[in-house]
């Protein structure tokens, strides 16, 4: 027991490290001008407006900025808060309930299902869906977990190829058709091949649907059904890649794909390569959805649990 709690602290305290790294671009950017309002010796009217439009700017969006800001500044004045610190002390506790409003992330891997744990992965091309199991699959890996990956993504050209190269770097199998097959039965043996070999985790990938066409998202439906022929209550989780350096714009996609297959959580992707950063808050607030994972480089092991105290004290490091 003693070991095992070592290793949750090891861990959380990599996540931590991880995602500090990842946000320093955030940190230069706005969250660093927002950082900068709470160096002044007093509260103003202008702390308030100044505030608004950076968490604007920041991608937090308007309506969960209007909230912030609306309750920093109510508390502040209710609980007579005089001190700048104490200030900034109050919007960190507003950000981190924003985040904790849906569960979003706990530090820690989920609980696995028996006898399979099945992880659906979706999101649109480009915003580095395929690289981002490639993580989740090393990760599980680290944990001790044994893996198999499914290539469902056989509309895109090369899609099948790169995900089996990616197993072959994380050293897990891949159950693969050959290019245009049928999603459905690409997933069927995949599961059927987890099964057979007592696998933990199978991590199944599907092609980077675009939000228009009505047919893809109906195929999604059917890869669940798929998996809940052999599964009966998976896919147990079925999570969104998002690109955060595309904020806002990626808020309409994310809506038509939760509508559609039920997602349970978000992997961010690229959180290193955006000077902004707020859009974890949006997507907690406007999907109502739970951040899990971010991705905090190019390497295979930079992913991090989220944790939202922890991302919200890096925000302001």
């Amino acid at each position: 027991m003693r070991g095992r709690v070592f290793d949750l602290f090891k861990r959380k305290k990599e996540s931590e490290e991880k995602i500090e790294q990842g946000l320093t671009k955030t940190r230069q950017g706005f969250f660093g001008q927002i950082a900068s309002l709470f160096e002044m010796d007093e509260i103003t009217d202008d702390l308030w407006d100044d505030l608004e439009a950076l968490l604007i700017q920041a991608d937090l969006g308007v309506e969960t900025t209007l909230e912030v800001v609306e309750r920093t500044r109510s508390r502040v004045y209710s609980e007579r808060i005089k001190k700048i610190e104490a200030a900034e002390a109050v919007l960190k506790e507003e950000l981190v309930r924003i985040l904790r409003l849906v569960g979003s992330g706990a530090g820690e891997p989920p609980q696995l299902a028996k006898p399979l744990h099945v992880i659906l992965v979706t999101g649109v091309n480009g915003v580095g869906k395929t690289t981002s199991i490639a993580k989740l699959a090393s990760y599980y890996k680290e944990l001790g977990y044994r893996v198999v990956l499914g290539a469902g993504d056989t509309f895109r050209a090369a899609g099948v190829e790169q995900l089996k190269i990616w197993g072959e770097r994380v050293g897990v199998p891949v159950v693969s058709h050959q290019t245009g097959a049928d999603p459905g039965a690409v997933t069927f043996d995949a599961v059927q091949a987890a099964l057979a070999r007592e696998a933990d985790v199978l991590i199944l990938d599907t092609a980077g649907r675009l939000h228009t066409k009505y047919n893809l998202m109906e195929e999604l439906k059917k890869l669940r059904r798929v998996v809940q022929r052999l599964v009966p209550d998976g896919p147990q989780e079925v999570l969104l890649v998002m690109d955060a350096t595309t904020g806002q714009n990626g808020l309409l996609q994310a809506r038509h794909f939760t509508e559609a297959v039920q997602v349970t959580g978000v992997m961010l992707a690229k959180l290193d390569g955006t000077a902004k950063g707020g859009i974890v808050f949006a997507i907690a607030r406007d999907l109502g959805l739970p951040v899990q994972y971010v991705g905090t480089g190019e390497k295979l092991g930079d992913l991090a649990e989220f944790d939202p105290e922890g991302f919200v004290d890096a925000l302001f490091e």
